[in-house]
């Protein structure tokens, strides 16, 4: 197995601060996003993206600060450009600028779309379904594909300040727990272009990835830009790891007479000014009382070592539990458990989680539970026959007859990819989700011809098949009997062959009408999707495919919607992407 590469510094409490939001009520208000803290509603799977659901200033939902501040949505969209002199005055030489015409972090090269993934199409309305897109989604791989979109280099829409845009995006990654990749997008805007609404998001993007250290170059400018009152205890602690604590102490005591901070916030603030050079200050942290968990307390413990209550983390979102995995200063026993449920989101990726693991076989202090996972995926990986490494599989899916959790199909993929193709194998439904889990679909099709016609097997891998060239006939279709949900598993099979054409015409106007699919349905979300696959905007079409998947499980999601997704993405060169979707569906049902 892999060993765990060392990870990047995640907090320099040396070198410098973190960040509190603005300051005002003697309760800290959260600006975390759904899900955090209080549950929340999931929309219906009825989206209305062509409605544009929020006003430019509408304010954005929900951030983890733990203090009152006012959120990004709160200050104009547009924000005007700086003066000519005033951008002279900026330090880095001309070269060495970035323009906000275009932002992002990654180019088509490493898996980015193009830079004019969203056309010309407007600004705020983009904006807007960024806003209000309810993440997580249920989808692995639609995740995934959000991501790619969401931190590629592109172009900046007509309407919006780049700066801006790149504060929606990343926001909404950091509301699908993606907190590395919105700290990305973020720290690819040059501080002198900051606007209000992108310092809100950078704040978050720091305690997210508990790496407050990060603010310190930001908070004059989040001072004079903002005016929030928060920023004086940021202040405070980033002084307080320069060295100067007595100084520090003197913006605490400020701040706390201010009631800039109370209780576990304040004190947290406090342990963090006391890990600096001449910090002489001991901090003890206690959860007593504490109810919930938000960004501010989760930022500070855990770029402080203060372990957080499973309690805590058990009431706030999913989103918490995908940044708990991503954050190199949590014990790695803490971050098992969360591993496996990114990796389950598509936070990770099957060689992170192998390498997570790997770190645990290698560890003395493992628990028994997670080593014993352990020890079964190195015999699943270098097992010395294929019974051996079989069983370890099975063992690490669970119970026989059951249907095995989709992170443990991630986790071992490219061990599933090693076994022998046997025709009549029980496991070849679990082998073939396995490895399409990870993106294998080459290697899944070695069992084209040895599975079981009618089977998930089968309809993986006629989904997932990236060198089709026929039609499947409709009697195929009918003769399909998935395990499980078979009616719904049918019609999503029925969803994803024709939205990838592999279908004949005739035959997906018969099943339709058989299976009571309504696929020539129109609504304000269709409309709107098929403009923009018409436009040759791919950005846009993911946003909205991802408008369209807006529900807790895959169970929610409609074969008519799915249809619309599949057929959409394919159209604008993304049928790779529009393959794994469709193949989901059926592993995950």
């Amino acid at each position: 197995m892999r060993r765990l590469a060392a990870p990047a510094a995640g907090v320099s409490l040396a070198l410098a601060a973190a960040w509190i939001p603005a300051i005002g009520q003697d309760r800290p208000e959260s600006i975390l996003p759904p899900g955090f803290g209080e549950p929340t509603s999931r929309p219906s799977a009825a989206p209305t993206a062509g409605s544009t659901p929020a006003s430019p200033g509408a304010t954005i939902e929900a951030l983890p600060n733990g203090l009152p501040t006012a959120s990004p949505g709160d200050t104009p969209t547009a924000t005007p450009t700086p003066d000519a002199h005033l951008l002279a005055e900026y330090a880095l030489p001309s070269f060495a600028r970035r323009s906000l015409a275009q932002v992002g972090s990654i180019g088509t090269g490493d898996g980015g779309l193009p830079g004019d993934a969203f056309g010309a199409a407007d600004g705020p309305y983009l904006e807007r379904l960024m806003r209000t897109l309810d993440a997580p989604l249920p989808s692995r791989w639609m995740s995934i594909l959000l991501r790619r979109a969401l931190v590629s280099a592109v172009d900046t829409p007509q309407g919006v300040n780049g700066a801006d845009f790149a504060a929606e995006r990343a926001w909404l990654l950091l509301r699908m727990g993606e907190s590395l990749s919105a700290r990305a997008v973020a720290q690819d805007v040059d501080t002198n272009n900051y606007t209000p609404k992108l310092y809100q998001v950078a704040m978050n993007t720091a305690l997210a990835t508990g790496d407050p250290a990060q603010l310190c170059p930001l908070i004059d400018g989040g001072v004079r830009e903002t005016g929030e009152a928060g920023w004086t205890l940021a202040k405070a602690m980033c002084v307080g790891l320069s060295g100067e604590a007595a100084r520090a102490g003197t913006l605490v005591t400020q701040a706390k007479r201010h009631n800039v901070a109370r209780g576990v916030d304040l004190l947290l603030a406090q342990k963090v000014v006391g890990t600096g050079a001449q910090g002489r200050q001991a901090v003890t942290i206690e959860w007593t009382g504490v109810d919930r968990l938000t960004a501010w307390r989760f930022g500070l413990a855990t770029a402080t070592g203060v372990a957080i209550p499973d309690e805590l983390y058990a009431g706030a979102g999913r989103q918490v539990n995908y940044w708990r995995a991503l954050a190199p200063a949590i014990p790695l026993a803490a971050r098992v458990a969360p591993a496996e449920a990114a990796a389950g989101q598509g936070v990770l990726s099957n060689a992170a989680l192998v390498d997570l693991y790997s770190a645990v076989d290698a560890a003395d202090d493992s628990a028994a539970a997670p080593a014993a996972t352990a020890q079964d995926l190195k015999t699943a990986y270098t097992g010395t026959t294929v019974d051996a490494r079989m069983a370890a599989m099975r063992q690490l899916w669970g119970a026989t007859g059951a249907k095995p959790a989709y992170a443990r199909l991630v986790l071992t993929a490219r061990a599933a990819a090693q076994i022998p193709v046997a025709s009549g194998s029980g496991d070849a439904s679990a082998l073939v989700a396995s490895m399409l889990s990870a993106g294998l679909d080459r290697t899944a099709m070695r069992w084209r011809g040895s599975v079981d016609k009618g089977g998930d097997a089968w309809a993986m891998i006629v989904l997932a098949d990236p060198d089709s060239t026929g039609s499947i006939g409709y009697g195929d279709l009918a003769g399909y009997s998935g395990s499980g949900d078979a009616g719904l598993k049918q019609r999503l099979l029925f969803a994803g062959l024709a939205g990838l054409g592999r279908l004949a015409p005739g035959d997906i106007e018969r099943a339709a009408e058989k299976l009571n699919v309504r696929i020539g349905a129109e609504n304000a979300w269709t409309r709107a999707l098929d403009r923009a696959a018409r436009a040759g905007q791919p950005g846009t079409v993911v946003l909205l495919a991802a408008v369209g998947m807006q529900t807790p499980s895959w169970h929610g999601v409609p074969p008519e919607m799915l249809y619309r997704i599949v057929g959409a993405l394919r159209s604008v060169g993304l049928e790779g992407d529009a393959r794994m979707i469709a193949a989901e569906a059926i592993a995950r049902l």
